[in-house]
Formats: C-alpha cells, structure tokens, sequence
C-alpha cells in the first residue's frame, strides 16, 4: 500500500492559515467564489455531516461512508445536538487531518472549519483532530471502532467491488478509546495484544491474539460485523484464535509463523503531558497566569492547558485578529513548550464553554 502515499507530508505545524500564506488563503477563497454550497443548510438540524476537502474545495461524504477516513485526506466534521429538554441547536466542528494529507489540503480544512463556524454565526465549538489521535468527544459519534485507511483523493483511491477487493489487514487497538488502523499486509504487522482482521473483499478474517482485552475484542467484533454487514452477504467472516491454522489467512500475510508479543506491539494508550497552565494571549506572546477560571478576561485569548488537551478561550471582547489567529496561537505554544503535534486543540468561546473545559481547571 506504500504506494498509494505522497509524497510531500504536511507539517501539523503549519496547519493553520495564518501560517499558511496569503497565497493558499487567496487559492481557497477562489475556489469557494464567495459563497459555499456545501454550508447551505449545514447545522439546521440534528445529527452528524462530513465533508473532505477535495483541491481546495469541500465535498460531502455519503453517510454510509461515515466512519472511514482516509489517511491521505482532510476531513470537516460537523455534530449537530440539542440538550435534555432544550430546543437550542448546538454544535462541534472538527477538522481531521490525516497522516499523509497535503499541507494545501490541511490548510483548507482549518480555513474551511472557520468558515462554517462563521456560517453558523460562531455557534460551535472547535476541535483540530489528528490522525491516531482523536479525541474522546470524536470518536464518540461512530458506533463502531473509526477505520483508518490507506490512500486519499490524489492518490486515485477509488472504491471496488467486493471481488475486485485488494486485500487490507486492519489493527484493532486501545482500551477506551479503541481506533482500527490499516497496517501493511505481512505477519511483522501481527502482535498478541490486538485483534486484527483481514479484509480480503469476500473473506473477512478475525484474528485475536491471547493477551486481547475485553473491551478491544468486542470492539472487534464489531468492527468484522460491520464490514461484513457493508458487502451486503457477498462476504463471509471467521474467527480465528492465536495459534489457528487457516490457509486464507496466513496465505495472505506470507505464511505462518511466529508472532510478536504484545509489549512488542507497543502500548494501548497516548499519556497525557501532564503540565497544567493557563496562559493569557499577547500579540503571539504568552505569560502564564493563575490556574483559576478567574483569570479568564473578556477581552483577551487565553490558552488552558489540561496536561492532555490545549483549551483556546477566546473572550467576547478579544480582537477579529486574535480571533482569526487562536488556532495558531495553540501550535506555537505547542512548538515553545516541545510538546506532541497532535495534542488535541479545542477553541471555546467565552460564555459558551463545556464540562471538560471547566474540569480542565
């Protein structure tokens, strides 16, 4: 599957438009001619759309695709609920950026999801979503485990029938948060800590390995139903235990053998940072102030650091410019402070702020 990649990696660094240059901006506003389709309605009720951006634009992704995201792409995501007993529509917008999207496709999403937050008046909650490390909130709207898949609209990814099917093995990974991962066809990729399924079209093949959590194995399972549950009954799924024989499935990997263990296969969870610090925003300088909500000013941009996410507080009365340039406020201080790229970033707007943003405190 290698070559299904691109070439040129996108920085996460360098993800937001500010950063990004009046070119690309210029680029994007083009393509979009003042106006865009894809927000007409978007948000007007209940549930769950996604688009991908596709050279500058935005498409939207048939429901029944919803689930899978392609590592070579960007994605926007919009969750649309309502609270017990209130008629009030309220809103999470996240852009998901994948392993091998480009930085013009990065850039796009993070310029787009501002857009749609326009669109909306400023109504929803912002997220920025990396590959392999989504957040709790994210992962919650898919019923089964979100698949990630190799390729992306450059590459020339284009679904198949099911007997036309090039076969995947797919890793089954995590403990609260379970994620299913495409890792290369080949026995190497195998550890006795996860399930893993070979998806080969019209033989669907779940392997469990002997130190699999509960949790993980009926995630698992799921996940096996689910794509066998796609192929429309052209598919068929066995189950296969650590030490199983099967001629179809260890064909494909390059022939039975000895696996790794499941320390090899490397830990279930990401640990947090663990540093707590609320940070007040000046001109792209920061100075850190009391870890206290009473710190927090109407008329500046804070930065609330949880030790496992970066909160972008954004007062009622904070500058357009400040406004404009909260994401990028978050990836410098994630750069000065040599913390992980893909630490989560949620920007909050003052009075409109959630439960895990108070508990961040």
């Amino acid at each position: 599957m290698a070559g299904l990649r691109k070439q040129t990696k996108y920085n996460i660094a360098d993800t937001n438009i500010a950063n990004l240059g009046s070119d690309l901006e210029k680029k994007v506003r083009e393509a979009a001619a003042h106006t865009e389709p894809a927000w007409k309605n978007a948000g007007s009720k209940v549930g769950l759309l996604i688009w991908r951006i596709e050279k500058f634009n935005v498409k939207s992704i048939p429901a029944d695709q919803y689930g899978s995201f392609y590592t070579g792409d960007s994605y926007i995501i919009l969750n649309t609920f309502q609270k017990p007993g209130q008629p009030a529509l309220l809103h999470d917008v996240h852009f998901w950026l994948g392993d091998d999207t480009t930085q013009d496709e990065a850039g796009t999403a993070a310029y787009k999801t501002v857009e749609l937050d326009d669109a909306l008046k400023g109504a929803p909650v912002q997220h920025r979503e990396v590959q392999g490390f989504e957040s709790g909130l994210f992962l919650s709207y898919f019923k089964t485990p979100i698949r990630l898949l190799e390729g992306g609209v450059e590459s020339g990814f284009h679904h198949v029938k099911p007997e036309e099917y090039k076969p995947r093995l797919l890793q089954i990974k995590g403990k609260k948060k379970v994620r299913v991962s495409q890792v290369p066809l080949s026995r190497d990729s195998l550890n006795q800590g996860d399930i893993f399924i070979l998806d080969s079209g019209t033989k669907i093949y779940t392997w469990i390995g002997t130190e699999v959590g509960t949790m993980e194995k009926a995630k698992g399972m799921q996940v096996a139903e689910a794509i066998e549950s796609e192929r429309n009954g052209r598919a068929t799924n066995t189950t296969l235990e650590a030490g199983d024989s099967e001629e179809g499935f260890w064909g494909l990997l390059g022939g039975q053998g000895p696996v790794k263990s499941a320390e090899e296969g490397g830990p279930d969870t990401d640990k947090p940072h663990g540093s707590k610090r609320v940070v007040k925003v000046n001109e792209g300088t920061f100075s850190e102030v009391a870890q206290s909500r009473d710190s927090l000013e109407s008329n500046d941009v804070f930065l609330v650091d949880s030790g496992e996410e970066i909160y972008v507080w954004i007062g009622s009365g904070a500058s357009a410019n400040e406004k404009k340039n909260s994401l990028d406020y978050a990836t410098k201080y994630l750069r000065e402070h040599s913390l992980p790229d893909w630490t989560p970033v949620t920007t909050v707007q003052q009075g409109k702020e959630g439960s895990n943003f108070k508990k961040a405190f």
